[in-house]
């Protein structure tokens, strides 16, 4: 299958997914299938709503996610993942090019694409930039061609979007803290993840 029928040039819009709320407001914790970071045994388990098109996920991953998560993962204080949410090809290619790579360059990929974001949307030709992202990520040219042509991969991706998609999610970036929605800001600040966590230690 060819690249270009699931990354067309005319990729995705940076600004922030708008998407339908459907559901409730309660969620279940970390699923099996999904990329951690942090402790298992954390007192706080965080999980991130967020698109790789989204221009505030990008925001947030490039201007505050790195301090937090000195301050709160790596001290054992909260276990994090993101939920994928890809409702453009854009999303849908960079998400699975993170689940081609070995486990703990998940999120370096995810990071490198959320720093480049602006610069790939922009290209002329978006599918060299995500290609460079997955040879840094340590696959070869033969890798990174057959990662992009997995029908499987994607089916897996849609199946993964379509279930975090019932969750009541109405906008990317949106955060849960045990179980519990952030309201939502398109630009969250440190102080206000700070004190969601220990509140979310308190309960």
């Amino acid at each position: 299958m060819r690249f270009e029928r699931h990354f067309p040039i005319a990729a995705a819009a940076a600004a922030a997914l708008t998407l339908a709320a459907c559901g409730g407001q309660s969620i279940s914790g970390i699923r099996a299938d999904e990329p951690t970071l942090g402790k298992a045994d954390a007192p706080v388990e965080m999980i991130e709503y967020a698109s790789t098109s989204c221009g505030h996920c990008a925001s947030f991953n490039n201007n505050t996610f790195h301090a937090f998560k000195e301050k709160h993962i790596d001290t054992g204080e909260v276990r994090y993942t993101m939920r994928e949410i890809a409702i453009d090809s854009f999303a849908k290619a960079t998400f699975v090019l993170a689940r081609c790579v070995a486990p703990d360059k998940y999120y370096p990929v995810v990071d490198a694409v959320f720093r480049a974001q602006t610069a790939l949307i922009q290209s002329p030709n978006p599918a060299e930039g995500i290609k460079q992202i997955g040879l840094s990520a340590g696959l070869t040219e033969e890798q990174y061609t057959k990662c992009l042509a997995d029908d499987a991969a994607f089916k897996a991706l849609d199946e993964r979007v379509a279930r975090n998609g019932k969750d009541g999610i109405e906008a990317t970036p949106t955060f849960f803290l045990n179980g519990k929605k952030m309201p939502f800001s398109a630009e969250v600040t440190m102080e206000t993840l700070s004190k969601a966590v220990a509140d979310a230690k308190k309960k």
